[in-house]
């Protein structure tokens, strides 16, 4: 939609100092009568609150959602992006009016927005519409420079480390605190034209962030003037304070994901940091403008702790999963809540306090593991729109993050997102929408990758850029970059064979085959040991690799089982643990698959449970580089406790889940297992027992969906309801 069909005849309003103020409150008045029906189109460019009348008009928060807000000039360089869109919040706020008078208050705190790494978007703006019917007949009332601003109280926010985009320091000073019905409208500067951003507006059903689960921290330390604070987990959000300062005194907020000599570590702040000026009388405060992460939190000064409410985008959580087995209980649980605490303002980051970036390389990596585990079909339908509107339209570069700020990445892991998550969406969610609309953009992906060629091999990434293979091994990555990005690209040529079926575009599939026996001789020439039937030695995952896109002989198979036997735990990065953990599972081998998870070396997850985590982190412990601790890149491994575990698949010679086949398959140090997950056909639950006279299965299977269990064989047909079975 344009603007006018947005919001009528609204202009985009702003404060007189422009990009000076990041903060500041825009107030509005406007008179019904007899209000029968209204509805509020809002924008407030970067993150806002909206009031009518001083209250809140949603619990929705760190709107509006992260998109390719606008052109940017000369950004990124050399590139001209696809699309640009903005998502306008839509609320029916017929509840919020009263006869007469009413107010309308905009408050704004900068947000991706106005703080985009080496080139913001623009500076605060607002703009909104607020339509219906009364007594009188139909009203809309639009933003204009008859509107007012108002210094904000929020007196700073500002970005964290440097290079990075988003705020994490934020201050309230509330000696400039006004009760929105104390306003003295009269005296404040009217609002001032602000440029129009060019761009479409649209709306989105991707859920907004909201409060989705309040934490009772525990106090580890008081000694009259600092208290540090447990939220006994790694979360997103913010602590609630109960402040009874003096006027003039300051209340400090410091964070950190881990303690040191019992007060939150530094090096783990990520320079998160909130603060309070009080006004002398008794209020309840949080921050209003962004979300930290962290697991512990110091307060100094004269505040109590009321709670800490967690803050992520309002996702179900529509699975299960529970075994005898702790480390893949801790594994399953820790991750779950890693994404969720990753998905804010309608992206997956890869870390919710330093980048906070839709990472494609991240994404494309845990979204099958997400879909497995989530409500997620609205949330990922909107980021796959990200990805698209982020390619750039010349040359099919797919941009390591979506929406766009200055990153690195590589051309395979990260790019072919733009295959993979609309693959996955399709296989999930059994809608082809996705595939059927962004087939276009996955073969200007290629392109891209065939125009950053040599000799078959996919050897560099956009000019000036990184062009990374693997990433986050516990040692310095030996895989070439060219072997992990053609692993990409013949693995992304393998799915669109499927892909151009599904779509009807037959004719470009002997094309897709071309190219793929293609790069498949260019790797065994340039990789393949013949005299022992490894790639590379078999490190880090290469021949798990290799396997996976199908080359090696019979004796890599046997090397990739032989290494990681002898070698009991990962020596692999972001993409090879997920690789080789499915191969295993895939060729039967979940033995071998379930105890590298449960592996108890140093890089291992079971060191970081040891080590108090519950979020994943970004590097195995004791690897040579340690940064972040809540990562959800390495849970990927999640998927296959429901694919493998708990065998809940599609069945064979089916994409999606409209028929299934429960092929279950439990390593040795495991009796017990259940789960469930929720497939667009309903629920389906299976829990499965050794027993010392066998094998006990109950499955319980939605009305209408087709069925059988596979074991040691054989199969057996499943009906709706509960089924029972003794092997």
């Amino acid at each position: 939609m344009t603007k006018s069909e947005m919001f009528g005849k609204a202009s985009w309003v702003t404060h007189k100092n422009g990009g000076k103020d990041d903060v500041f409150i825009l107030h509005s008045r406007f008179n019904v009568k007899g209000v029968k029906n209204a509805t509020l189109r809002v924008l407030g460019l970067g993150i806002f609150h909206c009031y009518i009348n001083g209250e809140r008009v949603t619990d929705e928060l760190f709107l509006p959602l992260n998109s390719e807000f606008e052109k940017r000039e000369n950004f990124p360089k050399k590139e001209s992006l696809s699309a640009f869109r903005i998502y306008v919040p839509e609320y029916d706020v017929k509840r919020l009016l009263k006869n007469g008078e009413n107010t309308l208050t905009v408050h704004f705190g900068g947000g991706w927005y106005t703080y985009a790494r080496e080139c913001k978007y623009g500076d605060a703006k607002a703009i909104f519409r607020i339509f219906g019917e009364d007594d009188t007949g139909k009203f809309d009332f639009t933003s204009s420079t008859k509107d007012k601003v108002e210094e904000s109280f929020v007196s700073k926010c500002v970005s964290n480390v440097k290079g990075y985009s988003m705020a994490a320091v934020e201050e309230h000073d509330y000696r400039k605190y006004t009760e929105d019905g104390a306003v003295d409208f009269a005296s404040l500067p009217d609002a001032i034209l602000a440029k129009e951003p060019e761009t479409e507006y649209c709306h989105s059903d991707c859920p907004a962030d909201r409060v989705c689960e309040i934490l009772t921290p525990k106090k580890l330390f008081d000694d009259g003037k600092t208290r540090v604070y447990d939220a006994k987990k790694s979360t997103t959000g913010y602590p609630v304070l109960k402040i009874k300062a003096k006027r003039g005194d300051s209340i400090s907020v410091s964070f950190s994901e881990e303690l040191k000599d019992g007060k939150p570590d530094p090096s783990y702040n990520h320079m998160q940091h909130f603060s309070v000026i009080s006004d002398g009388k008794e209020r309840t405060v949080r921050p209003l403008f962004f979300w930290y992460g962290f697991r512990y939190f110091e307060v100094t000064g004269d505040a109590e702790v009321e709670c800490v409410e967690v803050v992520h985008s309002d996702v179900a959580v529509t699975s299960d999963f529970n075994s005898d087995s702790e480390i893949l209980n801790w594994i399953h649980g820790t991750y779950l809540n890693t994404q969720l605490v990753n998905m804010h303002t309608g992206i997956p980051s890869d870390c919710p306090h330093m980048e906070r970036r839709g990472y494609t390389g991240d994404g494309q990596l845990t979204c099958h593991a997400a879909m497995n585990m989530l409500d997620a079909k609205s949330f990922y339908r909107k980021w796959m729109q990200d990805i698209a509107d982020s390619q750039d339209k010349i040359s099919g570069h797919i941009q390591y993050t979506a929406p766009y700020t200055h990153s690195g990445g590589g051309p395979g892991g990260w790019g072919s997102a733009i295959i993979e998550v609309p693959y996955q969406f399709y296989r999930h969610y059994g809608d082809v929408s996705a595939l059927e609309k962004y087939y276009p953009n996955m073969l200007r992906y290629f392109d891209f990758l065939e125009e950053h060629s040599e000799n078959a091999l996919v050897i560099s990434d956009k000019e000036g850029e990184w062009c990374l293979g693997d990433w986050c091994t516990p040692k310095s990555v030996v895989l070439p970059a060219p072997f992990v990005n053609n692993y990409f690209y013949v693995k992304s040529l393998t799915r669109m064979k499927r892909i151009a079926e599904i779509t009807n575009h037959p004719d470009d599939i002997p094309e897709f085959e071309r190219r793929a026996e293609e790069r498949k001789r260019a790797l065994v020439n340039a990789y393949f040991n013949a005299w022992d039937g490894n790639f590379l030695g078999g490190v880090q995952g290469a021949n798990a690799f290799m396997l996976d896109i199908g080359l090696g002989d019979e004796r890599t198979y046997r090397n990739l089982v032989a290494y990681y036997e002898k070698l009991g735990g990962y020596d692999t990065g972001i993409f090879g643990t997920d690789i080789v953990t499915r191969v295993l599972f895939e060729r039967g081998n979940a033995e071998l698959a379930a105890r590298l998870l449960a592996s108890e070396t140093v890089h291992s997850f079971s060191e970081m449970k040891k080590r108090g985590a519950t979020t994943l982190w970004e590097y195995w412990p004791e690897s040579e580089h340690d940064r972040s601790h809540n990562h959800p890149m390495f849970g990927a491994v999640c998927a296959y406790l429901y694919d493998f575990i708990l065998g809940i698949k599609e069945a064979d010679g089916y994409d999606t889940y409209e028929r299934i086949k429960i092929a279950p398959s439990l390593p040795s140090f495991m009796t017990f297992v259940c789960g469930s997950r929720t497939l667009p056909s309903g629920k389906v639950s299976v829990k499965i027992e050794k027993l010392n006279t066998g094998m006990h299965f109950m499955v319980k299977i939605p009305e209408g969906l087709s069925a059988s269990l596979e074991f040691d064989g054989k199969d057996y047909p499943l009906f709706a309801g509960e089924n029972v079975i003794e092997l």
